[in-house]
């Protein structure tokens, strides 16, 4: 009973007779595999990122072609007409649309707008969005719609998101009419079509940093203008509008990144929104990088 009771005592605090237990050395092992492991998740991850990155950037290009496509097919068709076969710019530009793969019924939507009506033959009310966004700059949106009451919804929550309001802007700007022709190939200036211009209703002419000719004049005169200098002077139109143009002394500087991002967010929402036609704003450069007054400069007509 005596021995029975030492080997009792003794067995515990004998190492040999204890079982093993993993040593922190295997533990330490397992959590250096571990950490290993982790650079190849997260290389995967930006791989992944990068790929999504990728596709996100060729898909804004896409949508920018197609966009760049469709306003001139509602150009065309607003000037000359639906038919293709009598209005050879409109079947110039659909040939090189469908060519880049621009969906059929994107095209056929841009020649209903430029005859005012939808892709299903409704008539198109034109409605006019006025608001003030931070910090404290004006926007007028140009819009066509058949449904007026949604547009106007559907904007304010764009807006209000921005903290900003719908409220009257219209008086910052004025009304004008602007045509403008590429330079092309011609080699011709504001000098060579000057006199053309002002006898068809041009205010004023100057050429953009593309060399392309801007043509101001009443909204009335547009449509003339693009027919007679167009015309005589074989120039391919670019843009013919009545814009908001922004009174210079009431136009507001973009000056923090928060700012600009806010603004170029709600500016990518509304240009986004079917039925907006154009966005006009009174913002200036201010102390806006090169690089950053191009992400503006790209989503407003003016």
């Amino acid at each position: 009973m005596a021995s029975l009771t030492r080997s009792i005592v003794i067995g515990p605090l004998s190492r040999s007779s204890l079982p093993k237990s993993t040593s922190s050395s295997s533990i330490c092992a397992q959590c250096r595999r571990t950490f290993i492991a982790s650079p190849a998740l997260q290389s995967g991850h930006n791989k992944w990122s990068k790929i999504k990155h990728d596709k996100a950037a060729a898909d804004a290009k896409k949508t920018a072609i197609r966009t760049s496509f469709t306003k001139n097919i509602t150009l065309y068709s607003k000037l000359y007409g639906p038919n293709l076969s009598d209005n050879p710019q409109l079947a110039s530009v659909v040939a090189a649309a469908k060519k880049a793969g621009t969906p059929k019924a994107l095209i056929e939507g841009a020649i209903a707008r430029g005859q005012g009506k939808s892709s299903e033959g409704a008539t198109l009310e034109p409605v006019i969005y006025e608001a003030i966004v931070p910090p404290n700059i004006a926007l007028v949106v140009d819009a066509a719609t058949e449904n007026t009451k949604r547009v106007i919804e559907d904007l304010n929550q764009y807006v209000k998101k921005a903290n900003g309001t719908k409220s009257p802007s219209k008086f910052l700007f004025e009304r004008r009419g602007r045509v403008i022709f590429e330079k092309g190939e011609s080699g011709l200036d504001v000098d060579d079509i000057m006199e053309e211009a002002i006898e068809a209703g041009a205010e004023d002419l100057e050429n953009d940093a593309e060399g392309n000719i801007i043509v101001w004049s009443d909204p009335s005169s547009t449509q003339q203008i693009c027919k007679a200098v167009g015309s005589k002077f074989n120039l391919k139109i670019a843009e013919s509008d009545i814009v908001w143009h922004a009174i210079e002394d009431t136009r507001v500087p973009l000056d923090s990144s928060e700012e600009l991002t806010k603004f170029t967010d709600l500016l990518t929402s509304i240009k986004d929104y079917p039925d907006v036609q154009a966005i006009w704003s009174n913002v200036s450069r201010g102390n806006m990088s090169d690089d950053e007054w191009a992400r503006v400069a790209e989503l407003i007509n003016e």
